[in-house]
């Protein structure tokens, strides 16, 4: 398809769509001989700018057990305790009881997390509640389980809470769990303890288990504090989902964690147990020296380096939100409150020549060199995702380019 000089390009289904396969094809898009650095705010990776980055310790703590010589042969399947241990104590101090190491599996990143939790869940004719908009990760693991999913809305209006009658009309017997991303991915919301357990209560009468991703835990700089899904495992049993990559900003050292939050003890039952462990006896987790490194980068990370994370996101989202409202072809129905990024309505109706928000973005990236999601990646046509975890000047150029864009493909009637 040829469109404006736009290179061909098929979408896949959203089954099988992926955000990093559909901005590698925008950067192919990219015209090198117009002069422009090219600008991504596609990715959720903070490491990309100079602003964000990881706290020296943790660095000196991989070096540290790196130059040991004592993490460089195999680490136990299911993670090295002392990892399991640290990670236990770590997310114990924001729920009601305590998780033990063997509550507590480590994972190559989130993303093995979540193919965790769907592979111990999946049976044949089973079906999972997956949000909408959501993280396209969950659509493919599924696909490849031979698991149906179904999607759940969330509600602009508000605030992306979860549309907890829908819920309940689309579970049947054959549904397992339902996921709920908090801090959200791509809202940048963060849901309340009363919405949260709302959740809670749905999913325990719907006898479902909750799947909670919380990759972007603790990355909460608005009206709402963070509240782990783990608080309500006495109401109804969680998988918590997550990782050290955003919160400490090191997205390149895949460690993540698949963990049982459940004192009812629905996930300790023995044959539960041995699959779990048998599964994970398949997988690769991360480099040995990487886990060994955890626990002291747990324990001695100062709080004013998560303070200064968080203060950075919450200027930087501030900026985003007032740019984009010098821009009317697109709005923000809520102001991000957590994570790195936030959803905006693409308002067709004001461009000339623009079919549709994936036509938006595949041209953006031609003519200004800038990178945004569109939202049919995350289950919203028409909408885009704008990361802005990013520097300031860096924001202002590309949505300072935005605009410039719509100004070019604008109907005469919005110019005058």
């Amino acid at each position: 398809m040829e469109n404006g000089g736009v290179v061909n390009r098929e979408v896949e289904p959203v089954s099988t769509i992926t955000i990093k396969g559909i901005l590698s094809l925008m950067m192919q898009n990219i015209d090198e001989e117009n002069g422009k650095r090219v600008i991504s705010l596609g990715m959720g990776d903070p490491t990309a700018y100079s602003c964000f980055h990881t706290t020296p310790m943790a660095g000196e703590a991989v070096v540290d057990a790196l130059q040991s010589e004592k993490f460089n042969g195999y680490a136990p399947t299911v993670g090295l305790l002392q990892t399991r241990r640290a990670i236990a104590e770590y997310l114990s101090r924001d729920i009601p009881y305590k998780l033990s190491p063997d509550d507590v599996f480590i994972t190559s990143g989130c993303t093995q997390a979540i193919d965790v939790s769907l592979a111990m869940l999946a049976y044949p004719g089973a079906n999972i509640l997956l949000p909408r908009p959501g993280f396209p990760i969950y659509e493919l693991c599924a696909t490849f389980r031979f698991l149906e999913f179904r999607y759940f809305d969330l509600l602009p209006e508000k605030g992306w809470e979860v549309d907890l009658d829908s819920v309940e009309a689309l579970a049947d017997q054959n549904t397992v769990a339902i996921v709920i991303i908090n801090p959200g991915n791509p809202c940048g919301n963060v849901y309340s303890y009363h919405h949260l357990k709302k959740i809670a209560e749905t999913a325990n009468k719907l006898k479902i288990v909750v799947i909670a991703d919380e990759v972007y835990g603790h990355l909460a700089f608005g009206a709402n504090p963070f509240v782990p899904m783990g608080v309500f495992g006495s109401i109804v049993p969680v998988l918590t989902l997550g990782s050290i990559s955003k919160r400490w900003i090191v997205p390149g050292w895949r460690l993540g964690w698949f963990v049982t939050s459940d004192p009812s003890g629905m996930f300790k039952k023995p044959k539960i147990v041995e699959r779990i462990k048998k599964y994970f006896d398949i997988l690769g987790g991360p480099a040995t020296f990487i886990q060994a490194a955890v626990p002291h980068i747990i324990e001695h990370t100062d709080e004013i380096f998560f303070k200064k994370t968080l203060t950075i996101l919450k200027q930087t989202s501030d900026l985003c939100c007032e740019l984009i409202k010098d821009i009317p072809c697109i709005t923000c129905p809520h102001k991000p409150e957590g994570s790195m990024a936030v959803m905006v309505k693409l308002n067709l109706s004001y461009l000339e020549d623009i079919s549709d928000d994936i036509d938006f973005c595949f041209r953006l990236a031609k003519e200004e060199s800038v990178i945004v999601l569109p939202g049919t990646a995350v289950g919203l046509k028409n909408w885009l995702r704008i990361t802005f975890a990013a520097d300031p000047s860096s924001l202002k150029e590309a949505l300072g380019r935005i605009k410039s864009f719509y100004q070019q493909h604008a109907k005469l009637t919005q110019t005058n």
